[in-house]
């Protein structure tokens, strides 16, 4: 596996700078008692048992109504609802395998955590792509209008206040979660294909992309389409139409699940949205930022916390994404201590519930016909 910003060192990037000389105190301070957690109880903050265990069972979740699809044996009705199972493994493994495999979170191993990273190649998506604008790009720029590409994933939804407002974002507050299910049928069709052919991407400026990396995409494109599509199609004796609803089914459920998920640690009533400053400077330190832009939810809820991957405790994963997504609810509460301690905030919805209802006010607010040339967003 190859660091996305060495593969990418032939594009030219512009920067945008963080206040290193700020809160030195507070981010002293939290990395010494993060660390001090792991050191005291002798445990690495890589994958244990736990984590080994929920990679199996989440892999199962998805394969084995696959097999049993293949069967032919059952009703459509049972095709059907296997299919969805199959959707609700397919975000299990991006929650629980690729995203920590993919931020070196998994192992310690370098070619462990790159096997694994492979289970998102596996599911249709391109872990190389990924690395770029979600590792480096969205953790690094957090909210940044402009450089963050999860601001921009679609037309039809605007997520952060500077955005350009379109007339039918007034009723994205009742369409968005529509819209995310599906996402991940255009990530395996069109997103990926998109951004290897764009020239600049984020921070990145005529970006070229190394050959081998070009090719593994059309690789694992062609594998992933295969056998989720041709080989069903050659296996079972059913009508296209019905092959056609048991797929669209199968993303719908993983395009929703992923997509709803991933938009409650940032579009939510809390975290910040900035624009980039003209100077190329931000204010506060990156770790500040990331207090700042990210919010938690749902952090007592242990079947949440096992299904999404520690997804819940974004805070602690943007703070440190290469460790364990297991260990993230061990270490919530001192970042949360250390973040008090230093009057930093720390935003954090109760239940899963609240932090739909948060979005869904969010998309309303985001969503509202411009003021003044404004658009009204109500402080948090």
């Amino acid at each position: 596996m190859h660091d996305p910003v060495t593969d990418a060192a032939s594009a030219v990037i512009r920067r945008v700078k963080f206040a290193t000389d700020r809160e030195k105190e507070f981010m002293r301070e939290l990395k010494e008692r993060v660390a001090a957690y792991f050191d005291e109880r002798g445990i690495s903050d890589k994958a244990d048992g736990r984590m080994v265990l929920k990679t199996v069972l989440v892999l199962l979740l998805t394969f084995v109504p696959y097999g049993l699809i293949l069967t032919g044996r059952f009703s459509p009705w049972a095709m059907l609802a296997f299919a969805v199972i199959m959707g609700i493994g397919t975000a299990g493994i991006g929650f629980c395998i690729a995203h920590d495999a993919l931020h070196g979170g998994y192992s310690s191993s370098r070619r462990v955590n790159g096997w694994l990273g492979l289970s998102f190649d596996l599911m249709g998506a391109n872990g190389y792509l990924w690395k770029i604008t979600h590792n480096v790009i969205h953790h690094t720029y957090t909210n940044i209008q402009g450089i963050d590409e999860d601001l921009e994933v679609s037309p039809l939804l605007r997520l952060s206040p500077t955005s350009a407002h379109r007339w039918i974002h007034r009723y994205q507050h009742v369409y968005g979660l529509a819209t995310y299910s599906l996402s991940t049928l255009f990530w395996v069709f069109v997103k990926d294909y998109k951004y290897i052919l764009q020239k600049d991407l984020g921070p990145y400026q005529d970006i070229r992309h190394p050959r081998r990396e070009v090719a593994k995409l059309i690789g694992m494109k062609l594998f992933y389409y295969g056998y989720t599509i041709v080989v069903p199609l050659l296996v079972l004796d059913i009508a296209l139409w019905q092959f056609v609803v048991g797929f669209t089914a199968m993303h719908l459920t993983a395009g929703l699940i992923l997509g709803v998920v991933f938009q409650l640690a940032h579009v939510v009533e809390g975290p910040e949205h900035f624009q980039t400053p003209d100077d190329d400077l931000m204010q506060d330190s990156w770790l500040v930022h990331e207090m700042k832009t990210t919010a938690d939810f749902g952090r007592d809820n242990r079947l949440l916390c096992w299904y999404v991957g520690g997804l819940n405790f974004q805070i602690e994963h943007h703070l440190f994404p290469r460790v364990c997504s297991t260990h993230y609810p061990a270490i919530s509460p001192i970042v949360e201590e250390v973040a008090r301690k230093y009057d930093i905030p720390y935003h954090s919805h109760p239940t899963l519930r609240a932090s739909i209802a948060s979005h869904l006010r969010m998309l309303r607010q985001l969503g509202a016909p411009p003021v003044g040339g404004r658009v009204p967003v109500a402080a948090a």
